[in-house]
């Protein structure tokens, strides 16, 4: 489904690379976690696969696949025919990717404009059952909505909504939770599930959190300083780290520990 090979990433005003050799395969149906510190290199091995790289001010050279179409290095007229339609992108803040002044439905289906030729009827048609797919309570009312309306997780919702409404073969989802609290983002990670569940569609999740991948993933890649380190199956990660890089990321993880009470013996 999607190939990565070895994929260097270097920009000009950088001493050493941003992505080192990087090569990792996602299968089709399958949610691949990319874990790693900030700087580690995984936002930039996302952004080279949706083609938003900015080519002129970095050096790179690899390959990077989708369906065996050759997509690092294709001409920009070409990138931008399936960027939307074949690859749908979630960032980490909406606030920020969405426009204030626009309301919510037109850019839900924005991408339906820009890549088909349907009427606006079917437009919205279409946008109101990705609304509601992504569980918007009143996609109607939504639609007519202003970003700021919205709570942080109606608006991760609905920038979701936007990604998968046109049905892309791959979502990239780039630290899609860490701005929310707990509870809304245990019911993100719900329905990232349910979305891959009955649609199929393929994710690359990224998350500096490995606790947070092993409730969405089953496998997962490790990278530190722009280099691949580790990866496999989720569990195995997690209970079994090779690595020194990973095993200390495991490490970090909060446990819970039970207080014992004025009455335990």
């Amino acid at each position: 489904m999607l190939e990565i090979k070895d994929l260097h990433v270097k920009f000009h005003n950088r001493d050493r690379e941003a992505v080192s050799g990087v090569s990792l395969t996602i299968h089709d149906g399958e949610i691949l976690g990319l874990v790693g510190e900030s700087g580690s290199g995984k936002s930039v091995t996302a952004m080279s696969v949706a083609g938003l790289l900015p080519r002129k001010q970095c050096a790179f050279s690899g390959q990077i696949l989708l369906d065996g179409a050759e997509l690092l290095h294709i001409q920009r007229k070409e990138l931008r025919k399936l960027q939307g339609k074949a690859i749908g992108v979630v960032f980490q803040e909406p606030q920020s990717c969405m426009d204030p002044l626009m309301k919510i439905g037109p850019q839900v289906e924005e991408v339906l404009r820009i890549h088909t030729d349907l009427p606006r009827p079917e437009r919205k048609k279409l946008a109101l059952e990705a609304m509601a797919a992504v569980e918007l309570a009143d996609p109607d009312a939504v639609y007519e909505k202003y970003p700021h309306e919205l709570s942080g997780g109606m608006l991760q919702r609905a920038m979701i909504a936007s990604a998968i409404v046109i049905r892309p073969r791959l979502l990239l989802l780039d630290e899609p939770t860490t701005a929310l609290d707990v509870t809304i983002q245990a019911q993100i990670l719900e329905l990232l599930k349910k979305l891959n569940r009955e649609s199929g569609i393929s994710m690359l999740f990224i998350s500096h959190n490995l606790n947070v991948v092993r409730k969405l993933c089953g496998r997962v890649a490790v990278m530190q300083r722009g280099v691949l380190v580790e990866e496999g199956d989720v569990e195995t990660v997690f209970h079994h780290p090779q690595h020194p890089y990973t095993q200390r990321l495991v490490a970090a993880i909060p446990r819970r520990v039970r207080k014992e009470g004025p009455y335990d013996t």
